[in-house]
């Protein structure tokens, strides 16, 4: 099993990234998966949609067939979000566009994770479920984690951790992520069977 990993901040250093690369640590350690990709949007970010991709535009094949690739390999997903002003981050939206009529993320699950250096990071979560799945299909748990206080949990320093929080939020990620193994691991079955083909409607309604 192939579980990735989409870091959504377009910071270089962000608190986005460390709980990603905290999360893909967890996935291993645990035995969840086999194997991860993690995708950080702060190192790779990608140019703005526009309709040559439908064209087979050859700069956005050399951007985007490597990604694809990837992302049809991997049988779940963890979209970790920022909340900047109350919106999950334009680049992460950006992102999203992308994937459409291919299946790269259709009917698999995904779970949701977002984080606030303050009482933030429910917006996301609601912006993400609303409008980011129509021709994805990508498939949000009904579980998600919104780590708040962000700075003061999964530092590699453990002295710079709180020790109430960092303990709620270790135990809630593993709930989490042995629950996205699970969804995984049963969505297998729905693509097999070939009902959910994209081939006669490629676009959701």
């Amino acid at each position: 099993m192939k579980i990735g990993i989409i870091c959504g901040s377009h910071r270089s250093d962000s608190q986005s990234g460390k709980i990603a690369r905290h999360i893909e640590r967890e996935l291993i350690g645990r035995g969840l998966c086999d194997e991860t990709w993690l995708y950080d949007l702060g190192g790779n970010p990608l140019p703005l949609w526009d309709e040559s991709i439908w064209e087979g535009d050859a700069e956005w094949q050399k951007i985007l067939t490597p990604l694809s690739d990837e992302l049809k390999s991997c049988d779940g997903f963890v979209v970790v979000s920022p909340e900047w002003h109350g919106m999950a981050p334009a680049g992460l939206k950006n992102f999203f566009l992308m994937w459409t009529a291919g299946g790269e993320v259709a009917h698999k699950p995904a779970l949701i994770v977002t984080v606030s250096v303050a009482d933030g990071g429910s917006f996301p979560i609601a912006e993400l479920r609303m409008s980011s799945y129509k021709n994805s299909r990508i498939c949000y748990l009904p579980e998600h984690l919104i780590i708040r206080y962000v700075d003061t949990v999964f530092n590699d320093d453990p002295a710079k951790n709180k020790p109430e929080a960092q303990e709620y939020f270790e135990s809630r990620l593993a709930y989490c992520l042995e629950m996205l193994k699970e969804y995984a691991l049963a969505f297998r079955q729905i693509r097999n069977s070939g009902k959910a083909s994209l081939e006669v409607y490629t676009s959701g309604m």
